[in-house]
Parts: structure tokens; C-alpha cells; sequence
């Protein structure tokens, strides 16, 4: 049987977890013998890093979750292109999708969810019209079982990472000229409040006086306002960085305070370069973090609980040395290899009926 012809639809305009994940999976199949065409918004990121990949791509609006424009479109380029499979990424391009393979029984819709909050209009969008569903962590299949969605048609596979290339670590301490003795924690990702941004001043503020003072936060990924205090603490806001893992890699503790999870990506880069985490346990991270081994789960929203896992890593380096080692080995389970070669499976079953 021949491979499916595949294009994957994404309506992002930035670069986030999702649109990594789009990219590493069509990359990924591209290299393992499947034809993929990739539909996202013209000026995205995913689509610049496409085209720079070799992949080819198409700009659509992808505006509204039900863009009758956009529907047409990605109908007549379906058409035109011979596809066998339209892989929806979000809930948007799973509308538009939707929509496009009105009546085209013979093109197959995957739809991936990505987010731990439960699903809208489930009777409209998630009872027809779609041949399988992939959730990225088995918190997020709970959510959709919940709202409706049999669990039959909804496979779990993990996002998954490339190995991380260090090339040059960031000192930070000597960047910023802080002391030998302080230690580095940082918050990595979208600072929204989703992302749990307004809990970093919570647990800054709580930390004892003598952590207090050895405490230096880096975020990565905010607006790049440079020298900055959290609740008194000295920061540094890098913004966006794009060499992430040097980043991260000066870094000594991960915080990740999000209040909701699909799975954590940026937890897991920055385990797979020995940086241990801490983390509410929040939709799939508790499928990513084993409490103790290879970081610390903290009680969803308990500040004073996140503040005494931070001091017991600032405080303890063996503890952090540990954990750093048991992170490490962890992140390897969550391979971007293995993400592609699951997903293709699921493809394959879809594609033989």
C-alpha cells in the first residue's frame, strides 16, 4: 500500500509548543518517505521554518474558527493536491477542517488536542466527520472522554523532543555579574497567566530570607525588558531566545507554576539537559515528572508548597544534582522519534480503514 499523502494545518501566528511539534512531525515524516504539505498563516513562524526546511507549504487566513473562505480554499487544495489525510493541529484548523471535507468522505481528518481543559460544541465538532483523535498525554484523553468523545477513537502519543544541542551554555551569574553562590531558576514558555506568570511573585515573595537573597529568577520567553525584580527578587527577562538550550542550559532549577498542561514540552527540554523542575500537578506533567526522582511536583495552586521545593533545591545542591541526573533520563521516554513514528501508525490505520 502506498503512504498517505498528508497535509497538516495549523493557524498559530507565533512559535509555541504546538507549532514545534508540527514542524518536528512533518520534518520527521518528510525524512521517513511520506509526502507532507504544510497549511498555516502567511508571516508564521511554522511557515517560515518550513520553507527553510524544504518542506512544501501553503498560506491560508485560517482567521475565524469557522472561515467559510478558508474552508473553500483548503477543500479545492486538498482536492488539487491529492491528499489522503488532513491533519488538524488546533481547534481552529479543526473547524476549518471540518468544514473543508464536507462530503469528501474518501480525505481522512485527525484532529490533535493539545490543552487539558475540556473541549466546545463537542456535538458539532467532535461526534462526525473525524477519524481519529490524538491527545499528547493521557490527562488530556480524560478531559475529552469526559465531554463526551468515545475513548476508542482517541489515541494518546506524547509530544516529543529532539536530543538538545548545547552548543554554548549561558552564564548567567557572570552575565548579570551576580554572585558565585547565588542560584539560577527560570521560567521558560509563554508568559500568560495560563502559564501560571502571575504566581511567580506568589512564591518569590514567600521564599525564607537567606534563599530569598540567593534566589535569581531568568525568564525566557517574556518581553525582553532585560534587568527586572520579582516581589523583590533580582531577575533578568531575556525574552525570546533563540538558541533556548544555551539558555537553559545556565540554568540550575526549572519553575513551571502553570495552572493547566496539555503535557510540557519546555519541561522537558529542560530536563533533557539535567535541569530539574518544579511544578504544579496540573494535567499531563505528572506524566512527564516523577515526584522526587527526576523533579518535584507541588499540589495544584499551592504557593507555600512551590516555595519549600524551590528552597529545598536552592539550599540542597546533591538534591539538585540528583534530580538533575534522574531528569535527564526521563526526557529520553519523550522522544520527538518516537512521537513521529506513533503518529504515522495511527496514519497507517486511519489510511487502511
Amino acid at each position: 500500500m502506498d503512504q498517505p499523502r498528508i497535509i497538516h494545518v495549523d493557524s498559530g501566528r507565533s512559535w509555541r509548543g504546538g507549532q514545534r511539534q508540527v514542524f518536528l512531525l512533518a520534518t520527521g515524516l518528510r525524512d521517513l518517505g511520506y509526502r507532507v504539505l504544510v497549511v498555516a498563516p502567511t508571516g508564521s513562524p511554522l511557515i517560515r521554518r518550513a520553507e527553510h526546511a524544504g518542506l512544501p507549504t501553503y498560506r491560508l487566513t485560517l482567521r475565524g474558527e469557522w472561515d467559510i473562505r478558508s474552508a473553500r480554499e483548503l477543500r479545492a487544495v486538498a482536492r488539487e493536491w491529492g491528499a489522503n489525510i488532513v491533519h488538524a493541529h488546533d481547534a481552529r484548523s479543526h473547524s476549518i477542517a471540518r468544514l473543508a471535507l464536507l462530503g469528501k468522505r474518501k480525505i481522512r481528518l485527525i484532529v490533535t488536542r493539545r490543552v487539558a481543559f475540556p473541549p466546545k460544541r463537542v456535538r458539532l465538532k467532535y461526534r462526525h466527520g473525524v477519524d481519529a483523535f490524538i491527545a499528547i498525554s493521557h490527562a488530556v484523553k480524560a478531559v475529552m472522554v469526559k465531554a463526551g468523545i468515545p475513548a476508542n477513537r482517541i489515541d494518546v502519543v506524547y509530544s516529543g523532543i529532539p536530543a538538545p544541542q548545547v552548543k554554548r551554555p549561558r552564564n548567567w551569574r557572570r552575565e548579570r555579574g551576580w554572585p558565585a553562590s547565588t542560584v539560577v531558576c527560570g521560567i521558560v514558555g509563554a508568559m500568560t497567566q495560563e502559564k501560571g506568570l502571575d504566581m511567580i511573585s506568589g512564591i518569590a515573595r514567600r521564599l525564607p530570607g537567606e534563599v530569598f537573597r540567593r534566589t535569581r529568577l531568568v525568564l525566557l520567553g517574556g518581553k525582553g525588558k532585560g534587568g527586572t525584580s520579582v516581589a523583590g527578587v533580582e531577575g533578568f527577562d531575556a525574552g525570546f531566545v533563540e538558541e533556548i538550550h544555551d539558555a537553559v542550559a545556565g540554568l540550575d532549577v526549572l519553575w513551571h507554576p502553570s495552572k493547566s498542561e496539555g503535557l510540557g514540552t519546555s519541561v522537558i527540554d529542560a530536563m533533557a539537559i539535567g535541569v530539574p523542575p518544579i511544578a504544579f500537578a496540573v494535567g499531563g506533567l505528572p506524566e512527564v515528572i516523577e515526584d522526587g526522582k527526576s523533579g518535584i511536583l507541588v499540589a495544584p495552586g499551592d504557593l507555600s508548597g512551590f516555595m519549600r521545593a524551590a528552597s529545598e533545591l536552592i539550599t540542597n545542591d546533591a538534591l539538585r544534582a540528583k534530580l538533575g541526573a534522574g531528569a535527564k533520563a526521563r526526557a529520553r521516554e519523550f522522544d520527538s522519534k518516537t512521537m513521529i513514528e506513533r503518529t504515522a501508525e495511527v496514519y497507517d490505520r486511519v489510511f487502511a480503514g
